[in-house]
């Protein structure tokens, strides 16, 4: 398994050769960069394949990889919504990712599936995602590229078992489970997630989470939480998982760049389990 950062581990508005220099210094081998709003650094929903183009190569001379694209802009234009001119902007914002992606040599695109909210019910969340999924699944064919459902707090796919099933009724080989360890800690087991998602995982996010706290301030830097670590690590070996874990931490109020490096270590330690 090899390491990558998230970009919202570095401060807002970093240029992305000092993303990628403060990244290969903490000897990751990967940077997972974010779609964005226009203006944003980065990737943004009018970024060219030229400009792409370039960003890969900057991260190549730089001697890292760009194993996957995400992004928070699926929390505003959710792919469930009853509307229909939303989720058509959803379609449109996962479509650049997708190509983006394949600019970028990133075989994964991260995808927060739907919300449940008071607008849209589990059922409706459940069908019209999957519905939408099928259509850009077509894309990512296309480009090479494998769309990740990840796992949020977002109300869905509590468990599993759910999360399987809603990967397999898809019915696309470009279509698979991004596993956040962290996120499902709440209210389940990292390692029994891994044990029954198996091959189905196409990419994992890393993140500690204390349940003492128990809401979104109970995400800590790793090791420092009560993640099992050795138990994530032995399932990740047994499924055959070997593709990148990628962390997302926030960065340190007063030094940024330590708080890069603090989550490489820790990622040493965990792989040595």
């Amino acid at each position: 398994m090899r390491k990558a950062v998230n970009q919202w581990c570095f401060p807002t508005g970093l240029p992305l050769r000092d993303v990628f220099a403060v990244a290969a210094a903490a000897s990751f081998d990967g940077v997972e960069l974010n779609l964005s709003v226009p203006g944003d650094m980065g990737l943004t929903l009018d970024t060219t394949e030229k400009e792409a183009l370039a960003i890969q190569q900057l991260a190549v001379d730089i001697g890292l990889h760009l194993p996957s694209v995400s992004t928070g802009l699926l929390w505003e234009w959710p792919l469930s919504s009853p509307d229909r001119t939303i989720r058509a902007r959803a379609r449109d914002i996962v479509r650049q990712q997708i190509a983006l992606a394949a600019a970028l040599k990133a075989s994964t695109v991260l995808v927060v599936p739907g919300l449940v909210n008071e607008t849209t019910s589990y059922e409706e969340c459940f069908l019209r995602s999957q519905e939408e999924v099928r259509v850009l699944a077509e894309d990512a064919g296309a480009c090479g590229v494998t769309i990740g459902i990840e796992n949020v707090w977002n109300r869905f796919l509590l468990s599993p078992v759910e999360m399987a099933r809603y990967v397999e009724e898809i019915g696309s080989a470009h279509v698979g489970v991004y596993f956040d360890v962290g996120n499902v800690l709440n209210f389940g087991y990292p390692d029994q997630w891994i044990q029954t998602l198996g091959k189905r995982i196409v990419k994992v996010h890393v993140k500690d989470f204390s349940l003492q706290i128990g809401n979104i301030h109970g995400f800590v830097p790793l090791l420092s939480g009560d993640v099992n670590w050795p138990a994530v690590v032995s399932a990740l070996r047994v499924v055959g998982y070997d593709d990148y874990l990628t962390t997302e931490i926030m960065p340190y109020a007063h030094d940024p760049g330590r708080a890069v490096q603090d989550a490489s270590t820790a990622l040493d330690v965990i792989l040595g389990m």
